[in-house]
C-alpha cells in the first residue's frame, strides 16, 4: 500500500491497526479500564440472573426486588460522585483499584445475607463500589488516547460490559443448579485479586501527572488568593456550563431509566411462569436469550465507537436512542420464544451500544481538571433518577404486565433522544 492510500483508509474500518500499534501505556490503561467494567458488570448482573430464585426463596414481591435493585442503583450513583472527586485528586488508578475491591467483597458478602435486610445493606455498599468504577476507568482511557481514537477506545471499554454479563450468565447455569444463589454470589469475590495486576502494570496518564504536579505549584496561589479557577462540583455549572451539564445529566438518566428498567428484569421476564406474568421459559432458553443479548451489546458498543469517530457523537447517538425506543416496544409486545431470541439482540444492540458515546462526549466538554467529578457528576446524578427504575417496572408488572412496563421504558429512550437538541457536537475535541 502505497502512503497515499495509506492516508484515505478509514481507521477502524478495516484493521486493528489503531490498537496494535499504540504505546503500551496506551494498551494497559484500556486493559485495565475494561477488565475492571467487565468485572463490575459480572458481579452486578448476578442478582437479575438469579433473581427469580430470590423471588421464591426470600419471598419477595416484584416491587420488593425492584426496591432492591434501586437503592443498590442509588449507592452506585453515591459512589460515582464519591470516586469522581477522589479520581481527580489522588488520580484514576487509585480510584479504579479501589472502587474494584468494594464491589468483588460486598457481592460475595450477598451470598451470606439471611434476611432481605442483610441483602440491601450489601447491595447497597456493593453498588457505591460499583458506581465508582465506571467514573475513574472513562477518564483514565478518555485522557490515554488521542482524539481520533478515543471514541473506538471508549467503545472497547464499554463493551467489556456485554461479556461481564454473558460470562455472568455461563456462571450463574454451572453454578446455581450446584450451589444455588449463595454459591452464584460467592464467586463474585473473584474481581478482588485483578486489583494486584492495576497496581503493578497501570500507571496515570501524562496530562493527569501535569494537572497534578501543577496543582501543586499553585498551592500557595490559592492560599493567596490568586488562583481564581473552580475545582469541585462547582466548576460544573459556572463559566457558561449550567445548561450543558443540566441536559447532558437529564438526558443521561433517561438512558439509564431505560436500561435498567428494562435489563434488570429481562431474565425475571423470561424465567417467571406465565401465570406470574413471565414468558415461562426453560432456564436453558432463559440463558440463551440473555447470552445473545450481549452479544448484540457488544457489537453494539464497538460498533457506536467506530461510527462515532466517522459520523459525530451526536447523530450517531440519537440514532441508537430511536432505535432502542422501536426495538423495545416490539420485544415487550412478542410472546413468542422464538420471535424475543431474534429480538433480543438486535435490542441490546441499540438499547446500549450508545453508552459508548457518553463518556466520549463528557471527556471533550469538560477540562482535566475537573473531567473525572464532570464524568462522575452528569453520569451518577442521572443514576439517581434512574433508580427509580427497578421498583417501578416491578411495580407496572404486577399491575399491567411487563409490556406496559417496557412502554415506559422505551419513551424514556425517547425522551433521551430530544434532549440532544441542547447537546452539541463534541467530535476531535482534546481532553
Amino acid at each position: 500500500m502505497t502512503a497515499s492510500n495509506a492516508e484515505v483508509r478509514r481507521p477502524g474500518f478495516d484493521s486493528l491497526a489503531w490498537l496494535l500499534q499504540a504505546p503500551p501505556a496506551s494498551q494497559r490503561a484500556l486493559l485495565a479500564a475494561s477488565l475492571g467494567w467487565l468485572l463490575d458488570s459480572f458481579d452486578v448482573m448476578l442478582y437479575a440472573l438469579v433473581l427469580a430464585r430470590l423471588i421464591v426463596d426470600l419471598h419477595l414481591s416484584k416491587q420488593t426486588a425492584g426496591l432492591l435493585g434501586s437503592v443498590t442503583l442509588i449507592a452506585a450513583a453515591v459512589g460515582g460522585l464519591a470516586f469522581g472527586l477522589i479520581a481527580d485528586r489522588f488520580g484514576r488508578t487509585r480510584a479504579l483499584m479501589a472502587s474494584v475491591l468494594i464491589y468483588a467483597v460486598f457481592t460475595a458478602a450477598c451470598g451470606f445475607a439471611q434476611t432481605v435486610a442483610q441483602l440491601a445493606v450489601f447491595r447497597i455498599l456493593l453498588g457505591f463500589g460499583m458506581g465508582g468504577e465506571w467514573a475513574s476507568g472513562a477518564s483514565l482511557v478518555a485522557e490515554s488516547w488521542p482524539a481520533q481514537h478515543r471514541g473506538k477506545a471508549l467503545g472497547l471499554m464499554q463493551s467489556s460490559w456485554a461479556i461481564g454479563y454473558a460470562l455472568a450468565a455461563l456462571v450463574v447455569a454451572a453454578v446455581m443448579p450446584h450451589f444455588g444463589w449463595r454459591g452464584v454470589f460467592l464467586a463474585g469475590i473473584l474481581p478482588a485479586f485483578f486489583t494486584l495486576w492495576i497496581r503493578r502494570s497501570v500507571e496515570e496518564p501524562a496530562v493527569w501527572q501535569q494537572m497534578h504536579a501543577a496543582r501543586g505549584r499553585r498551592s500557595d496561589e490559592v492560599v493567596a488568593g490568586r488562583d481564581k479557577r473552580a475545582f469541585g462540583l462547582g466548576s460544573l455549572f459556572g463559566g457558561g456550563r449550567l445548561r450543558l451539564t443540566l441536559a447532558l445529566t437529564t438526558m443521561n438518566a433517561c438512558c439509564l431509566f431505560a436500561w435498567w428498567g428494562f435489563n434488570l428484569w429481562v431474565p425475571a421476564y423470561l424465567s417467571l411462569a406465565k401465570p406470574e406474568g413471565g414468558a415461562g421459559l426453560t432456564s436453558f432458553a432463559m440463558t440463551s436469550i440473555v447470552v445473545s443479548m450481549q452479544a448484540g451489546m457488544w457489537i453494539g458498543y464497538n460498533s457506536f465507537g467506530v461510527l462515532a469517530d466517522r459520523f459525530g457523537r451526536k447523530r450517531v447517538y440519537i440514532g441508537y436512542l430511536l432505535s432502542a425506543a422501536l426495538l423495545m416496544l416490539a420485544f415487550g409486545a412478542s410472546r413468542s420464544p422464538l420471535v424475543l431470541f431474534f429480538l433480543a439482540p438486535l435490542v441490546a444492540f441499540a438499547a446500549t451500544g450508545y453508552f459508548t458515546g457518553f463518556a466520549a462526549v463528557t471527556a471533550e466538554i469538560y477540562e482535566t481538571r475537573i473531567r473525572s467529578t464532570a464524568q462522575g457528576f452528569t453520569y451518577n446524578t442521572g443514576r439517581i433518577a434512574s433508580a427509580a427504575a427497578p421498583f417501578a417496572v416491578g411495580s407496572l408488572a404486577d399491575r399491567h404486565g411487563f409490556s406496559t412496563a417496557f412502554v415506559v421504558a422505551a419513551g424514556a429512550f425517547l425522551l433521551a433522544g430530544i434532549l440532544w437538541f441542547w447537546i452539541p457536537e463534541t467530535l476531535h475535541r482534546t481532553p
